[in-house]
């Protein structure tokens, strides 16, 4: 049977579905490095960790990536993007009420609401500043990519939070936590 033809973008998908796969197996054979080649690398090795290095995920502010940002990953449930233009579907509040919900001055640039677990399991929100981060973390998710900000500093935390707020974006890990993968 032959293959359905592939529109060009189809195509590029798919390449990097592939790339992906490829990578994994590399992590999980322990022949991945982001690092520089070690010196016994074979040339297979060197073109795997080539294209990791490529292809590893669309990059973000506080992604983790840059030296100056090492600090533990967050493991978030999801994420919810509050900015005066655009709310999430569902929420019934203006920016405005939303932020006094909160607890927090509604500014100009939005806040992010990052879900996640703090002691005992207990579900928390961050309101946080970093709108950018978590824009950069709903372009990676949408492409199934299974990557979280690092810890952000005090100052970009306005308010900590019971319980999750939302509507909200469920992250890879997630929603696979939840049980609520293929939903």
């Amino acid at each position: 049977m032959p293959r359905p033809e592939l529109s060009e973008l189809d195509y590029l998908r798919e390449i990097e579905r592939l790339a992906r796969a490829v990578t994994a197996a590399a992590s999980a054979e322990g022949h991945l490095s982001y690092a520089p080649d070690p010196d016994d690398a074979t040339p297979l090795q060197r073109a795997v960790n080539a294209l990791a290095r490529e292809i590893r995920h669309h990059h973000f502010p506080g992604d983790g990536c840059l030296p100056e940002e090492d600090r533990p990953p967050v493991r978030l449930a999801g994420v919810v993007v509050l900015r005066p233009t655009s709310l999430p579907p569902g929420m019934e509040e203006t920016y405005e009420e939303a932020c006094a919900r909160l607890g927090v001055e509604a500014r100009a640039e939005g806040w992010a609401l990052w879900n996640t677990w703090g002691k005992g399991e207990a579900r928390v929100t961050m309101v946080v500043s970093s709108v950018d981060t978590t824009l950069g973390l709903l372009a990676n998710w949408a492409r199934g990519r299974d990557v979280y900000p690092v810890s952000p500093v005090p100052s970009q935390v306005a308010q900590i939070q019971q319980g999750w707020a939302g509507p909200m974006t469920f992250s890879p890990w997630g929603a696979e936590r939840l049980g609520i993968t293929g939903q």
